[in-house]
C-alpha cells in the first residue's frame, strides 16, 4: 500500500481535521475574515509537516527513536502510526496501548516465550488474546490486519474479528492454540473482504466443522490461504470451489490430507501460485488402481510464477522429478517435512540456482550440503533439522557439511544448524567466509560435547562467530562451552539482541561477561547451565532495557529472584513450577522476567508466583 493510500483510508481524527483546516488557511490567507480561516500557531505548523514527513517513517525503530525527541514528536508519532507492533502482550496492556495509538490498522502481537515451542513451559500459561480482540474492537472498528504469535486465541475471539470489524482483510497465526475448525467457520463466513487466512504451525482442534466450505459464495478475495498445519481432513470439493473463485491467490499451503492428485486440480485452477505448499505430495489412498496418471511435469510447468515451494508431509520421492520444471526460478524451498536422501536431493537442487531459503532434514547428510553448496551461490538462509532429535543417536551431518557451506555459499546471512558433532575449524572457517551472518544458531544435540578432532571445547569456535561476523544479531550456543567462550561474546559481540544458551558455562562469571558486555541485549534464553543469584545480579544495570530473561534449570533461588524484584518494580519476576508440582521450596526451576508498563498480570495461574 502506498503512503498516499494509507492516508486516504486512516480513521478520521480531530489531527487530521484540524491539519486540512490549516492548509486551507495558508493556501487562503488569513485576511478573509472568516472565523473558519483563523492563522496557526507555530508549533500547530510544525506538528502538521511533522505528521506529513513521519507517514514516510515505516521502521519501528526508527518511529521510536522520534517519538522519544520531545512531547511534540511523541505525540504526532502515535497519531501518525498504522501498524502496532507488540513484543510482549504483558509489556502493556491493551487500554494503554489504545489510548496512545488511535489510528491503528494492523496489530503485530506476541504471547508465550519461544522455550514454550520445546514444552519448557506448562499449558494455560496465558498469553490470552480475548483482552485485546475487546479493547480493539472499541478503538479501532477499521481495524484491517492482525498477526499474533504463541497466543492463545479461542473461538469467541475469532467470531470478534469477524463481527466487529467490518473491513477486516488479514489474520495470521503463527504457533498459536486455544481455538479450532468451529472457530474458523464462522470467522470466514462473516469476512467477506478477507485476503490473508495464515495459520502456521498453530494447534487448531478438530471440531469435525467444514470451515472451507463457509467461505462466502461469489468471487473471493483472497490472497493468501495457509492452512498446512490443520490436522483433519479437508472439503476438498469445496478447497477446489474456493480456488476457482480466488483469481488474486498467490500464496496456498495444503495440509497432509491432500493428496497429489488434488494438488493437480488446484495447480490447473491457479496457475498464477507464487507460493505452494504442497500437501502430502503423495497419493490418496482411495485412488483407482487403474486411474490414469496426471500430467504433474505439466501442471508445475504452468505455474511460471512460482518461486517459493514447500509442504512434501507424506512424501513419495518418485513424484520428486514433477518439479523440476521449477526449479530454476525458485527463491525458496522448503524440505522440512521430506524424509529424502542426497541422491534424492541432488537432481532438484542442481537446477536450484536462484534459491534463497532452504529447509531440509539432515537425512540428505553431509553430501546432500555439499550439492547444495555447489549449486546455490546465492543462498542467504539454511536451516537443517534433525530426522531423529535424540542426544545418543549418530547425526548424518557433521563440521564437513558446514564447512562446505561456508565454502560454497559465501552470501549466507542466517543459519539453523543441529547437528551431533562439531569442529571449531568448521565454524571458524564459517566465520571467515560468511562475514555477513545476521543469524548463527548451532545446535549440537549431544550435551557437552567437545570439538571430536582436538577435544577441546568449542570455546574459539563461537569466539570467531562473534568476533568476524560484524552484523551477529542473533546466536545460538551449545556443546561443550567454558567461561572463555561468554566472555568472547561480551567483548565482541555489541549487535547481539537475542542470545540462547543450553548446558554451557562453568561458573556465574559466563553470564556476567554477557549481561555487561552486550549492550544491545534484548531477548536472553538460557537452560540447564550454572549458573545461581549473583550471575542474575550482575545484570541489573540492563533489565529494564531488555524484552525478557528466561533461565530454567538452572541454580536460582527464590530469595535471588526476590532480590531483583525489589530492586526493579517495574520488572515482572515470574516462577514458573509444572503444573502438578506442590508450592515451591528455595529452589526456581523456571524464570521468566520481563519488563512491564502495567506491572503483575492479573491472569497468572496458580502454578506461577509472581514475586
Amino acid at each position: 500500500m502506498s503512503e498516499d493510500d494509507e492516508r486516504q483510508q486512516s480513521p478520521p481524527s480531530d489531527l487530521e481535521f484540524v491539519s486540512n483546516k490549516a492548509r486551507n488557511c495558508n493556501a487562503t490567507g488569513s485576511g478573509s475574515g472568516h472565523p473558519e480561516f483563523q492563522s496557526t500557531y507555530p508549533d500547530q505548523v510544525l506538528e502538521n509537516v511533522l505528521e506529513n514527513v513521519l507517514h514516510f517513517l515505516t521502521s519501528r525503530r526508527d518511529r521510536n527513536a522520534a517519538s522519544l525527541v520531545c512531547k511534540s514528536w511523541y505525540r504526532v508519532e502515535a497519531l501518525t502510526r498504522s501498524e502496532l507492533f507488540i513484543g510482549n502482550c504483558y509489556a502493556v496492556s491493551p487500554g494503554r496501548a489504545t489510548a496512545r495509538f488511535t489510528r491503528v490498522k494492523a496489530l503485530h502481537l506476541k504471547g508465550k516465550p519461544r522455550f514454550a515451542d520445546f514444552n519448557l513451559m506448562p499449558p494455560d500459561w496465558g498469553a490470552h488474546f480475548n483482552p485485546w480482540a475487546l479493547a480493539m474492537a472499541k478503538a479501532y472498528p477499521w481495524l484491517e490486519k492482525v498477526h499474533l504469535k504463541r497466543m492463545s486465541v479461542t473461538d469467541d475471539d475469532l467470531a470478534t474479528l469477524a463481527e466487529l470489524f467490518l473491513g477486516f482483510k488479514e489474520l495470521v497465526l503463527v504457533c498459536c492454540d486455544g481455538f479450532g475448525t468451529s472457530g474458523l467457520a464462522i470467522f470466514v463466513s462473516k469476512c467477506r473482504q478477507l485476503k490473508v487466512l495464515d495459520l502456521i504451525e498453530s494447534e487448531v482442534s478438530d471440531d469435525e466443522t467444514d470451515w472451507i466450505s463457509c467461505f462466502p459464495e461469489g468471487e473471493s478475495n483472497l490472497e493468501s490461504l495457509i492452512f498446512d498445519c490443520v490436522e483433519c481432513h479437508i472439503n476438498f470439493e469445496a478447497l477446489d470451489r474456493l480456488v476457482a473463485r480466488s483469481p488474486s491467490l498467490k500464496k496456498l499451503k495444503l495440509n497432509r490430507y491432500v493428496s497429489i492428485g488434488q494438488l493437480y486440480r488446484l495447480m490447473v485452477r491457479a496457475p498464477q501460485l507464487t507460493h505452494l505448499g504442497t500437501g502430502s505430495f503423495s497419493p490418496s489412498d482411495i485412488a483407482g488402481q487403474g486411474d490414469q496418471e496426471p500430467d504433474y511435469v505439466a501442471a508445475f510447468a504452468a505455474c511460471r510464477s512460482l518461486v517459493c515451494l514447500s509442504g512434501f508431509r507424506e512424501i513419495i520421492p518418485d513424484y520428486l522429478p514433477a518439479i523440476y520444471p521449477v526449479c530454476a526460478n525458485l527463491t525458496s524451498l522448503n524440505f522440512s517435512y521430506a524424509n529424502i536422501t542426497a541422491d534424492q536431493l541432488k537432481p532438484i537442487i542442481s537446477k536450484c540456482h536462484k534459491l534463497q531459503t532452504f529447509w531440509v532434514l539432515d537425512s540428505i547428510c553431509d553430501e546432500g550440503l555439499q550439492a547444495v553448496a555447489a549449486t546455490c551461490k546465492d543462498l542467504r538462509e539454511l536451516r537443517v533439522f534433525p530426522v531423529d532429535p535424540r542426544e545418543d543417536n549418530d547425526g548424518p551431518v557433521s563440521e564437513v557439511g558446514l564447512q562446505a557451506i561456508s565454502e560454497g555459499c559465501r552470501k549466507l546471512q542466517s543459519i539453523l544448524y543441529f547437528c551431533q558433532r562439531m569442529t571449531n575449524a568448521a565454524v571458524i572457517a564459517m566465520s571467515k567466509n560468511c562475514p555477513d551472518l545476521v543469524v548463527f544458531r548451532l545446535c549440537i544435540m549431544g550435551r557437552h560435547r567437545p570439538d571430536p578432532v582436538t577435544g577441546e571445547p568449542m570455546d574459539d569456535g563461537f569466539g570467531a562467530i562473534v568476533m568476524n561476523c560484524k552484523k551477529l544479531t542473533r546466536l545460538a550456543v551449545s556443546g561443550l562451552l567454558t567461561d572463555k567462550a561468554f566472555d568472547y561474546i561480551g567483548r565482541h559481540g555489541k549487535l547481539v539482541r537475542t542470545l540462547s544458551v543450553a548446558f554451557a558455562g562453568d561458573s556465574d562469571m559466563a553470564l556476567k561477561y554477557v549481561l555487561e558486555g552486550c549492550p544491545q541485549l534484548q531477548k536472553l534464553e538460557i537452560r540447564d547451565s550454572p549458573f545461581g543469584d549473583a550471575a542474575l545480579r550482575s545484570g541489573l544495570h540492563h533489565y529494564y532495557n531488555m524484552r525478557f530473561l528466561w533461565m530454567s534449570s538452572c541454580r536460582l533461588t527464590r530469595h535471588g529472584c526476590q532480590e531483583i524484584a525489589r530492586a526493579m518494580p517495574h520488572l515482572v519476576v515470574e516462577v514458573i513450577r509444572s503444573a502438578d508440582e506442590e508450592e515451591m521450596d528455595d529452589v526456581v526451576g523456571t524464570l521468566y522476567m520481563y519488563r512491564s508498563l502495567e506491572g503483575p498480570r492479573t491472569d497468572a495461574p496458580k502454578f506461577v508466583t509472581i514475586l
